[in-house]
């Protein structure tokens, strides 16, 4: 029998997962309820466990990729990779202002079950720093604090500028430099490896957990936004498949290799989590060179929600029609740019771009309260979403390397960055 790939292993323990935690839910039975929260630790660690990784390996990367390429061709590179995620951006807004409003339409509330999932929502958040503050905080008076505090948009601009300074030093003290970071993200994608091997049993434990404490999820009042903001999020998902197919990369390739990186989102509610495992199949599977994948990659998790236009416009389209506020065309287009705007100005926390509603809500006479009621059916959404915001990153290193020089290929195809992590993954 053959051997089942890392890949392969990690869909089963979060199928497995998600099965045997739905079917505990049903039986109510307080020993197998205690047995789940148990295990729910295991998830935790692995989730750590990786996370830790995160910072060392994005320095290095981006320290190693920016030092020893032509400012010229970073600029270029990092140019053509915001010009995506806005294009991206501004489709998945589309998409979302034309199909959530009909769709949305049919739903059908009922007043009993939606009172009380008020009574359970959790209160609104907190308000989001000003854009003022937002904009300060992009150059870290403190880049050790910010790494501590995983602030990683601010530590990612003290890294490129870094970087950038240090490939106008000297060859020999530049060299000297880049090789101790080379090393140190060498060792990095060794420590990635060894929690990889470990995902299978950290995705059964969150998947576990989750399904257990909340079952099926969707016999509620809000069921049927779930489904639908879910729906849409799928839908946008499969939506890149033929635009990577187009850049020449085949569907089945693309699906195999990022089966991996999805399962980790989709268990964690995390792009930050998924990163290292984005960064190694992306070389290691689809052949993204080093220097894209080091750069594009740790800025589109940082900054690129794909899924958040998606998610959140439908959300406000569905809070607008359950507390009575007619929008007419125009409002409906205004919200639907604001937030696609706002989504990349989102903290990288599980359902953090909520958060940016509050203001939009204030703007267009939507209660406030609606987030938090949002909030408290974000559960399920916010995994499909973090599942998208990961597709859409492989989906723009993988475009990205279709033009990356054939020189840059050759060269990373004989001296790879990564070890392999094990054999028969993507």
């Amino acid at each position: 029998m053959p051997r089942r790939s890392p890949t392969t292993r990690v869909l089963l323990a979060l199928l497995a997962g998600l099965a045997i935690g739905i079917a505990i839910a049903q039986a109510r039975e307080p020993t197998l309820l205690r047995a789940a929260a148990a295990l729910e630790p295991l998830g935790t660690l692995w989730v750590n466990a990786i996370r830790m990784t995160v910072v060392p390996l994005v320095v290095s990367l981006l320290i190693t990729r920016i030092a020893a390429t032509p400012s010229g061709a970073v600029g270029r590179t990092s140019g053509r990779a915001l010009g995506m995620f806005a294009l991206f951006s501004v489709a998945a807004g589309l998409f979302a202002l034309l199909a959530a409003p009909p769709l949305l339409a049919g739903v059908r509330l009922d007043a009993d079950a939606l009172a009380a999932i008020r009574d359970r929502a959790a209160a609104t958040p907190a308000a989001l720093p000003p854009f003022r503050d937002w904009l300060t905080g992009l150059a870290p008076p403190n880049p050790i604090k910010a790494a501590a505090d995983g602030a990683l948009l601010p530590l990612l601009v003290f890294t490129a500028l870094f970087a950038l300074a240090l490939s106008r030093l000297p060859d020999a003290t530049r060299e000297g430099a880049t090789r101790l970071f080379e090393a140190v993200g060498e060792a990095m994608f060794v420590l990635v490896g060894w929690v990889i091997a470990a995902a299978p049993i950290g995705v059964f434990a969150l998947a576990l957990g989750l399904a257990a404490r909340g079952g099926v999820g969707l016999a509620s009042a809000l069921g049927h936004f779930v489904v639908v903001v879910c729906a849409l999020l799928v839908a946008s998902i499969v939506a890149l498949y033929p635009v990577v197919a187009l850049g020449g990369t085949s569907i089945a390739r693309f699906a195999r290799v990022c089966a991996a990186s999805q399962a980790v989102g989709f268990s964690t509610r995390s792009s930050f989590a998924a990163l290292p495992v984005m960064i190694d199949t992306a070389q290691r599977g689809l052949g993204v060179p080093s220097h894209v994948a080091g750069l594009v990659l740790p800025v589109a998790a940082s900054m690129f929600k794909y899924g958040t236009p998606t998610a959140r416009i439908t959300g406000t389209f569905f809070v607008a029609r359950l507390y009575g506020v007619e929008l007419g065309a125009t409002e409906m287009a205004l919200v639907a740019a604001a937030i696609t705007a706002l989504s990349l100005y989102t903290p990288g926390i599980p359902s953090a771009s909520l958060f940016t509603l509050a203001p939009v809500y204030s703007a267009f006479g939507l209660p406030v309260e609606g987030v938090g009621l949002l909030l408290a059916v974000d559960l399920v959404p916010d995994m499909f979403l973090t599942t998208a915001n990961v597709t859409a990153d492989m989906a723009i290193a993988t475009l990205m390397a279709r033009g990356a020089s054939e020189a840059a290929r050759a060269t990373e195809s004989s001296t790879p960055l990564l070890r392999p992590v094990a054999e028969g993954d993507a």
